[in-house]
C-alpha cells in the first residue's frame, strides 16, 4: 500500500506517543508499504518550531526517516486546493488533502475533518 502520512502521525511515531494507534504503527513499520511525507508537512513543522509551538526530536533536515519518501508539491496539487470545499480551513491540511486526492493516495490521519473530502483514509 502507498500512503501519505499526516504531520502529527509522523511526529507521534518519532516521539513514541501513545496516541499513535497500533494499526498505524504496524503500517508505518511494514517495509512492504510505500510511505510518503509531504513537503507541506515539513513547512508546517518549520513554521510551528520557529514560533515555539512545537519541539521536534531531531533537526528538520534529519527528521524524516530514510524509509519514508518526501512528496514534492507540484502545480496540480495547487489546482486541487483551489477546488476544495472549505470543510477544513487549515492551509497545511488543505494542501495534504489536495495531494492525497490528486495522487490517489491513501491518507493516514486521525483528524476527522478529512472524512468530508472522500479521501481513502487509513
Amino acid at each position: 500500500m502507498t500512503f501519505l502520512i499526516d504531520t502529527h502521525i509522523l511526529l507521534w511515531l518519532l516521539m513514541g506517543d501513545k496516541r499513535l494507534p497500533t494499526t498505524f504503527k504496524d503500517l508505518l513499520t511494514d517495509s512492504q508499504n510505500i510511505k510518503l511525507f509531504s513537503k507541506a508537512s515539513l513547512w508546517e513543522i518549520a513554521v510551528k518550531t520557529s514560533i515555539g509551538k512545537l519541539d521536534i526530536p531531531a533537526p528538520l533536515d534529519l527528521l524524516v526517516p530514510k524509509e519514508i519518501a518526501i512528496l514534492d508539491i507540484v502545480m496540480p496539487h495547487f489546482i486541487t486546493v483551489q477546488k476544495l470545499p472549505f470543510h477544513h480551513k487549515d492551509p497545511f491540511d488543505r494542501l495534504l488533502i489536495a495531494q492525497a486526492l490528486t495522487e490517489d493516495l491513501h491518507f493516514m490521519s486521525d483528524d476527522q475533518h478529512f472524512q468530508a473530502y472522500g479521501l481513502k483514509l487509513i
